[in-house]
């Protein structure tokens, strides 16, 4: 690959409670350089569905305007967005081809025109195709093969995997790309853009689940032996974790949000029991002191609710933990809670790890772009320059040089602040009322006692 005909790919990621912007080109050691990032707080989705297209277009635009702050050379027109939501459903088909000539090779063209074949299977009504990803291919009486190209046979044929989606949600994202004065090059679901961002291909032959925890659903995607088997949406992730606190500790959702970034665990046993939160109260109303190991159990709780449906769905497929080599994966925003291994280990009996991108990155990124948040953003990028390598899609070649910037602009105001404003004095203290309160109570009795003894004195005389 000639790096200077290189094209520019920016991958969208429109999430919950983030929409990310990041813009890339591979250099010659085959390393992602960071070009642009810009990142804007998400307003008009919910559970991956975009719910209000204004203010989902503001966003895009914002985050926009902030990589276009990071590098003034780019020109960016085409993105690979990624799609994710409770919408998302996925099944398994097959399909086969009689070749004419069966004494010549097999071709890309046939095997083309098997996976276009798959694009006319039944799905519901209201759903739309978006992606058929081959499983192994068959060639005659040859079962097993992972790429065909070069066989001979009369019959080719495959296990395809086929993710759809509702058309309207479809329809939202890509209205409100080009509202944004953008094209969408392709929609990529979200947890294969986060695996190949995160993963290697020994991961993939050993057996691995990818668990991306957003903001609104968790996305799972199951790997074995080179082969992806399943995946699944559950509709539930970060903001759900936030909304429980909020309703079970009675506290503001920026205060949630706040607790569970500073303070919050994913393992109750892990939490102190004497530590607490100081929230200060509002309108003249006292304090409020909430519990860290309440805070952990309310946030276990719901991790461990999106556990077992990780459990499930790898039982749906017949793999347990013995066929998982690789374990489980956690990236995403999700997936930076504390204690959050040691809760997937012991829930699924899986060997589990940090999911982070910067194994595909370029030593000029910046250490935002390492955390797991940005997994599915940068494996967008992998996607289109992979579609670029295979020649899958025409691109357009990089005439106008545009130089990595020695910093790029994050976000003007970070998605999660450490606790402020209403909740200024917010911080871990120990429980020491107990304490005070049997220290004041023998300080009484001794001067009680003193007094006691003086009285019987004063009478002796």
């Amino acid at each position: 690959m000639n790096v200077n005909e290189a094209p520019i790919i920016v991958g969208l990621d429109i999430g919950t409670t983030k929409i990310a912007a990041i813009a890339g080109r591979k250099n010659e050691y085959g390393k992602l350089e960071i070009l642009g990032f810009g990142r804007a707080n998400s307003t008009g989705v919910q559970h991956g569905q975009v719910l209000n297209i204004e203010q989902t277009i503001k966003a895009i635009q914002q985050a926009l305007k902030n990589c276009y702050e990071s590098n003034p050379d780019l020109e960016i027109s085409e993105v690979y967005v990624g799609i994710a939501g409770h919408h998302i459903k996925s099944l398994q088909t097959r399909g086969d081809i009689v070749r004419q000539d069966s004494e010549n090779e097999i071709t890309i063209a046939e095997i083309e025109q098997l996976i276009d074949n798959q694009k006319k299977t039944f799905i519901p009504a209201g759903d739309q195709i978006i992606d058929v990803i081959p499983q192994e291919f068959t060639v005659d009486n040859i079962q097993n093969i992972p790429n065909p190209i070069g066989y001979n046979g009369v019959k080719v044929g495959a296990n395809f995997h086929i993710i759809t989606g509702d058309r309207n949600a479809i329809r939202n994202i890509n209205r409100a790309v080009d509202k944004s004065g953008l094209k969408t090059k392709d929609l990529v679901l979200q947890p294969l853009a986060s695996a190949s961002a995160v993963m290697s291909e020994l991961d993939m032959e050993a057996g691995v689940a990818i668990l991306d925890i957003g903001g609104g659903t968790s996305d799972l995607a199951v790997f074995y032996e080179g082969i992806l088997k399943h995946t699944a949406v559950i509709p539930f992730g970060g903001e759900n974790i936030t909304n429980d606190i909020k309703t079970g500790l009675g506290v503001l959702k920026q205060q949630a949000e706040a607790m569970k970034v500073q303070f919050g665990s994913a393992l109750a046993d892990e939490a102190k029991a004497n530590a607490f939160i100081t929230i200060p109260g509002m309108n003249g109303m006292p304090a409020k002191e909430i519990s860290v190991k309440n805070l952990a159990n309310i946030i276990q709780a719901r991790m461990g609710e999106i556990l077992d449906f990780v459990t499930y769905h790898l039982k749906q497929v017949g793999l347990d933990t013995r066929m998982l080599n690789g374990g489980i994966i956690l990236t995403g925003g999700g997936s930076q809670l504390k204690h959050l291994i040691q809760l997937t280990e012991y829930s699924t009996g899986l060997y589990a790890r940090i999911g982070f991108p910067n194994g595909h990155l370029a030593a000029n990124h910046i250490d935002e772009l390492k955390k797991p948040m940005y997994s599915t953003c940068i494996g967008l990028i992998l996607k289109g320059y992979s579609d670029y390598e295979h020649k899958y899609k025409e691109f357009e070649k990089s005439f106008k040089k545009v130089i990595v910037p020695e910093t790029l602009v994050k976000e003007d105001e970070p998605e999660v602040r450490p606790l402020e404003v209403p909740v200024a004095e917010a911080k871990e203290t120990v429980n020491t009322r107990g304490r005070k309160g049997m220290t004041k109570f023998w300080e009484k009795f001794k001067n009680n006692l003193l007094e006691l003894f003086k009285e019987e004195g004063d009478k002796d005389l």
